[in-house]
C-alpha cells in the first residue's frame, strides 16, 4: 500500500500545478487535416405578385415550400489520410504537448505567432511480477518521472529557425540497478538549427506549398511506423541522434522525401551525452499520397555503418530497402497496413541476408464508439544456422518496441507473432484499447533477445542447439486513456504474459527456477502547460 500512497501523493501534487482550462482533445499523434465547413444555400421561391393599393386580392395561394438545401461536398484541402493500423503513428513535429503561443487563446500571446513553446511531465507506477527480461525473479515496484520542456523559434527570422528540448528523466525504488531507458537526468534531446523555404517547390494541384527544409544538429523523430525509427514516447528516455536532415514537401502534399544522415546519440547516466563517433545512421523515406482515398505508399531506405575501431568492436555496414503501403478500400471500412523489409551487407564478419514482412487487416464498424477490430501478422527472421557464415537475424535499428508487446518483452528480431486488437472509444475524453497475442521464434537456434537481457548481457537467451523449443509464450492485455482534465491525462494498463516452452527451459538453464506467467501493470498521469 505504500507505493499506492506514494503514486497519489506524486499525482495529486503534479495536479495543482494545473489551472483550470477549457477541454480539448489531443488523442491523435499525427497531426490532422484541416477541416472545412460546407456552405449550405436555400433557395426559397414565394409567390410575389405586387399588388397595387385598390386592387382586387386574388385567391389566398398556399405557400411555396424551400427548396431541399444543397449541400456544397468539402474541399479536399491535403492529400494526407492516417493509417488506421495499431500503434504506428509517428510523433507530431514538433512534439504533440508543443503549442504555439498565439493559439493557446491567452490574450497576452496572441501575437506571438512565432514561438512555439511546451512543458510536459509525465509519472508513471510501474508493478512488474516476474519480469522475464530481468535475472531475477521478483516483483518491482518502479516509479518513472519525467519532465521535457521545448522552445522553438520560426517566422520571424525566417528561413533560419531553431528549436531546444529539454527532457530529464529519472526512476526510483526499483529493485534493479539504474539503466539508460529509466535514467537520463538534465539532458538536451533536441538542439537543432533550419533553414525552412516556404514555397521552394512550388504548390501540388490543392494548393498546398511544397518547402525544403534542411535541419542540423541534435535531432528526435519517428518514421513511417516507428519499427526501424522511433524517439520512443513510451519509454522513459529518448532515442536522438546528431547530423544533418532534408526534408522536400510536407504532410499535406501528394509527395514527399525525407533524408538523414546521423550517428545515435550515447544515453550517459552521469554525464552529458555524446554522439556516437562510430556509428553513422542514414536513410530516406518517400510519400506517394497521389491515390490516399485508396492507398499511401512509403519506399524507404535505412542503413547502418559502424566502425571496427581496430577490432575492439563488430565492424557492420547493413543496408535494409523496404516497402510500406497503407488505406482503405474503397467504399468499405476495411483498412489495411502492409510492410516488407529485406537486408543485406556484412555483420561482423558475416554475410547479412534478413527479411521482414508486417500484415495488417481492421474493419471499423459504423457506431458513434468506433470500435475497430483487427489482425496483426508479423514475420521477422532470425539466424537459421549459427556455424554458417551468413546471418539472418534482423536488425531492428532504433526501432519502437512497444508495438511488438506492451510488456516490452519482444523487439522487431526472430520472431513470429500474430495479434488480435480490438479498440473503441466510449466517450470523447476515453478510449480503450486491448488484445491477445502469440510469439514464436522464427529460429529455434537464434536468440529471444531481451529474455534474462536487461541488466546484463546474457548467454542465457539463446540456444544454439534449438532443443528449448520455439514458444516464446501468449500475452493478453488491454488499456485505458482518459483524460481526466483539459491539461491531463491518464492511462491505466495491464499486460498478463503467459511463459512458453523455450522461456521456461531457458530460465531453468540460467535461474534454477522457473515461472509460468508474468504480470504488468501501470499507471500514468501526464500534464502538460498549455492547451
Amino acid at each position: 500500500m505504500k507505493f499506492f500512497w506514494l503514486f497519489l501523493h506524486i499525482t495529486v501534487l503534479s495536479t495543482l500545478t494545473v489551472c483550470p482550462a477549457e477541454a480539448f482533445s489531443d488523442r491523435n499523434l499525427a497531426i490532422t487535416p484541416q477541416s472545412i465547413q460546407p456552405s449550405i444555400r436555400q433557395v426559397v421561391q414565394a409567390d410575389g405578385n405586387d399588388l397595387s393599393k385598390g386592387a382586387i386580392k386574388p385567391k389566398e395561394q398556399p405557400a411555396t415550400q424551400p427548396a431541399p438545401a444543397r449541400t456544397e461536398a468539402p474541399q479536399k484541402t491535403t492529400y494526407f489520410q492516417r493509417a488506421r493500423s495499431y500503434a504506428t503513428h509517428p510523433e507530431s513535429d514538433p512534439p504533440r504537448y508543443v503549442r504555439n503561443l498565439a493559439r493557446t487563446g491567452i490574450d497576452t500571446f496572441k501575437d506571438l505567432d512565432w514561438l512555439d513553446v511546451g512543458l510536459d511531465y509525465r509519472v508513471r507506477y510501474e508493478l512488474r511480477d516476474g519480469d522475464i527480461r530481468r535475472n531475477k525473479l521478483t516483483t518491482d515496484n518502479n516509479f518513472l518521472l519525467r519532465t521535457r520542456a521545448f522552445i522553438g523559434i520560426r517566422n520571424i527570422v525566417d528561413p533560419f529557425r531553431m528549436a531546444i528540448e529539454f527532457e530529464d528523466a529519472r526512476a526510483y525504488n526499483s529493485e534493479f540497478p539504474r539503466d539508460n531507458r529509466d535514467w537520463n537526468p538534465f539532458e538536451l534531446i533536441q538542439t537543432y538549427g533550419e533553414l525552412y523555404f516556404k514555397d521552394a517547390l512550388g504548390q501540388d494541384d490543392l494548393g498546398n506549398q511544397r518547402p525544403i527544409r534542411i535541419r542540423g544538429g541534435r535531432m528526435a523523430w519517428e518514421a513511417v511506423d516507428r519499427r526501424l525509427l522511433g524517439n520512443n514516447q513510451w519509454r522513459n528516455t529518448t532515442n536522438n541522434f546528431e547530423g544533418f536532415r532534408a526534408t522536400f514537401g510536407q504532410e499535406a502534399n501528394d509527395w514527399e522525401l525525407d533524408a538523414w544522415g546521423m550517428q545515435p546519440v550515447i544515453r550517459d547516466i552521469h554525464e552529458f551525452d555524446g554522439r556516437n563517433k562510430s556509428q553513422w545512421f542514414y536513410g530516406a523515406v518517400g510519400h506517394w499520397r497521389k491515390w490516399s482515398d485508396v492507398i499511401t505508399l512509403q519506399p524507404y531506405f535505412m542503413g547502418l555503418k559502424q566502425d571496427g575501431r581496430d577490432g575492439r568492436q563488430a565492424e557492420r555496414d547493413i543496408y535494409a530497402p523496404a516497402i510500406r503501403a497503407h488505406g482503405v478500400l474503397p467504399n468499405t471500412n476495411i483498412d489495411y497496413d502492409l510492410g516488407a523489409i529485406y537486408q543485406f551487407g556484412h555483420d561482423n564478419g558475416l554475410k547479412k541476408s534478413a527479411w521482414s514482412y508486417l500484415i495488417e487487416a481492421g474493419y471499423t464498424i459504423k457506431h458513434d464508439w468506433k470500435p475497430r477490430l483487427s489482425a496483426f501478422y508479423g514475420f521477422v527472421s532470425g539466424d537459421r544456422n549459427p556455424n554458417d557464415n551468413t546471418d539472418n537475424r534482423f536488425d531492428r535499428f532504433f526501432g519502437f518496441a512497444r508495438p511488438w508487446s506492451p510488456d516490452d518483452y519482444l523487439v522487431m528480431e526472430n520472431v513470429k507473432a500474430p495479434k488480435l486488437v480490438f479498440e473503441f472509444s466510449p466517450h470523447k475524453d476515453v478510449s480503450i484499447d486491448g488484445g491477445y497475442s502469440w510469439f514464436w521464434l522464427t529460429s529455434d537456434t537464434d536468440r529471444f533477445n531481451n529474455l534474462l537481457s536487461v541488466s546484463t548481457p546474457s548467454a542465457f537467451n539463446r540456444d544454439a542447439t534449438g532443443q528449448s523449443g520455439d514458444f516464446i509464450g501468449q500475452s493478453i492485455n488491454a488499456r485505458i486513456n482518459y483524460k481526466l482534465a483539459p491539461l491531463v491525462d491518464t492511462t491505466l494498463g495491464y499486460s498478463h504474459f503467459m511463459n512458453g516452452e523455450f522461456v521456461r527451459n531457458r530460465q531453468q538453464a540460467a535461474l534454477g527456477e522457473v515461472a509460468d506467467s508474468s504480470n504488468f501493470f501501470y499507471a500514468e498521469v501526464s500534464i502538460r502547460a498549455f492547451k
